[in-house]
């Protein structure tokens, strides 16, 4: 339990308040250690509770080092626009024309497949593969030759359906062009220009500072998370290990022109405006731009991304024209929901912007029936079905992850859902509460998929 005297040392009353909502999710969920950061015009504030392990407790600083998982895609993203900055890579030139022997299931989107499809989530085959090639340089390449074995789900570019197996190719495409192995690529391309000294990638970088272990929640009990490293091959999906300083000075230059806080030029502002540009649905009220998850609200543009790692979550969510930007990192599995939480609470206190409400919509059982069936991803089934006049979701890992082999960790409980627009729904219960995701249709109007946590989910009748 985070005892209330952690609060005692903070003074702003808004982000006291913020804290205070913080603590009372990491009590209830439970959630041993977290961390969270607040940017607003130019000030800094930052809030560390709990511990790093329930196995060796050390207390959690502003300086200790947490997984931010996915949240690398836009450091990749970034590095990748400077690259087009400096004309070494185009978004919409087939990948071949950097790897030419590169191979897919589908010959012709091999052939036509660019930057830009990876960076947008929109390539279309298979998205969440695992597989740990070891820690040498030849990683990403060999995870590279795996992709070729992944189906072909949708068409080139038409359908975003979230794709760790696109930003492995994204990240090898920076290997070739850089010269050098995707994890030197970054630090030359974006950890050094921006001053990020505590933002690691390695374990044996990692360790020699303090950090967190993530923790698997099973009945209502956290258990320490392991494996704890991320398999090289992975890094490009998710691999950076940072303090929360550094996330909120990376957050600050995406707030920013494109320079660095010394003036330095980085990214043109035409890049770095078009990495915030929406580009396409993605899902719940999201469009996405190149990596960014991108929500417009009372005028403001919300750019956000959201990590999970195996027994770790993270959320940074940027307000660019308000100058202000929220940072959530937890060490547990059950973490994804106050990261969330905390970050509308921040967005309410200090801008005034709330989400829009999904309310829901009392429709008939003829109408929710069309809805029901089973549908099938690469790590989890989901069975949508009609009890007592509601819907209900249930889904069951398949495992997979952090390796082909990994067991299925526990699943949740089933949970409610609610239409509250056509083909729209939103998660009533925990721990999936306020998961938003939609049903995507054939031409005949029959569903084809169904998307949830940003995935498709082929139905299966």
């Amino acid at each position: 339990m985070i005892d209330k005297h952690a609060l005692d040392n903070i003074t702003d009353e808004k982000f006291r308040s913020i804290c205070e909502e913080a603590v009372n999710e990491m009590n209830r969920l439970p959630i041993p250690g977290a961390v969270m950061g607040i940017l607003h015009e130019d000030k800094e504030y930052i809030a560390p509770f709990g511990i790093t392990s329930i196995e060796h407790p050390l207390p959690v600083t502003k300086d200790t080092l947490f997984q931010i998982a996915s949240i690398t895609k836009t450091y990749l993203a970034t590095a990748a626009m400077r690259l087009v900055d400096t004309g070494k890579l185009e978004l919409d030139k087939p990948i071949r024309t950097y790897i030419p022997d590169l191979k897919l299931a589908d010959e012709t989107v091999a052939a036509r497949v660019t930057m830009r499809h990876l960076l947008t989530h929109t390539g279309g085959w298979v998205g969440d593969y695992f597989y740990d090639f070891g820690p040498g340089e030849d990683a990403l390449a060999k995870m590279v030759g795996k992709i070729a074995d992944l189906q072909q789900l949708t068409p080139l570019g038409q359908i975003f359906s979230y794709s760790n197996s696109g930003f492995y190719l994204a990240g090898r495409v920076i290997e070739v062009v850089m010269g050098t192995n995707f994890e030197a690529a970054i630090k030359e391309l974006v950890l050094d220009p921006l001053g990020l000294k505590m933002s690691f990638f390695f374990s044996d970088d990692v360790v020699t500072h303090r950090f967190v272990v993530g923790h698997e929640v099973i009945d209502k009990e956290p258990k320490v998370a392991r494996p704890w490293a991320v398999e090289r091959s992975g890094h490009p999906a998710g691999g950076v290990v940072c303090s929360i300083k550094d996330l909120l000075r990376y957050a600050y230059f995406h707030m920013g022109d494109g320079t660095t806080s010394d003036g330095t030029r980085l990214l043109s502002q035409a890049s770095l405006e078009l990495m915030q540009t929406p580009m396409l649905p993605s899902s719940g009220i999201n469009m996405i731009g190149l990596s960014w998850a991108i929500t417009t609200i009372d005028g403001a543009k919300m750019i956000s991304h959201l990590g999970h790692n195996l027994g770790q979550h993270s959320y940074l969510r940027i307000v660019p024209s308000r100058r202000f930007a929220v940072a959530v990192l937890a060490n547990s599995d059950d973490g994804g929901g106050m990261c969330y939480e905390v970050a509308n609470a921040a967005t309410k206190e200090y801008l005034g912007l709330t989400l829009p409400e999904a309310l829901p919509l009392q429709l008939p059982e003829e109408k929710l029936l069309s809805y029901v069936g089973k549908y099938d991803a690469a790590c989890e089934i989901c069975e949508i079905y009609l009890r007592d006049g509601e819907l209900f979701l249930q889904v069951t890992e398949k495992g997979g992850f952090p390796t082909p082999d990994s067991p299925p960790p526990q699943s949740p409980p089933p949970v409610r859902i609610a239409l509250y627009a056509d083909d729209r729904f939103i998660v009533l219960d925990e721990p999936l509460k306020d998961f938003r995701g939609e049903f995507l249709r054939n031409p005949d109007n029959s569903i084809a998929w169904f998307r949830f946590a940003s995935r498709i989910h082929a139905r299966q009748d």
